[in-house]
């Protein structure tokens, strides 16, 4: 699995995720799914992803997406 790969398997885990804890805990929950989102557009922007640094540091191999 190459970094690319698991920052979009995990960021997509993360809104289903808040998703459903929006709809069987508490509406404050789609904070996180907004937090998610604007991650993943400053991803776009800037090319520079926290969760890819993370997985770096696990060993993953990286791709051509991510510095």
């Amino acid at each position: 699995m190459t970094v690319e790969r698991a920052v979009f398997s995990f960021a997509g885990a993360m809104i289903l995720i808040s998703l459903a804890l929006t709809y069987w805990v508490s509406p404050l929950w789609m904070w996180l799914t907004a937090f998610i989102g604007l991650n993943l557009l400053q991803t776009g922007f800037t090319g520079l992803c926290p969760a890819a640094a993370i997985f770096k540091m696990f060993g993953l191999k990286a791709g051509c997406a991510f510095r």
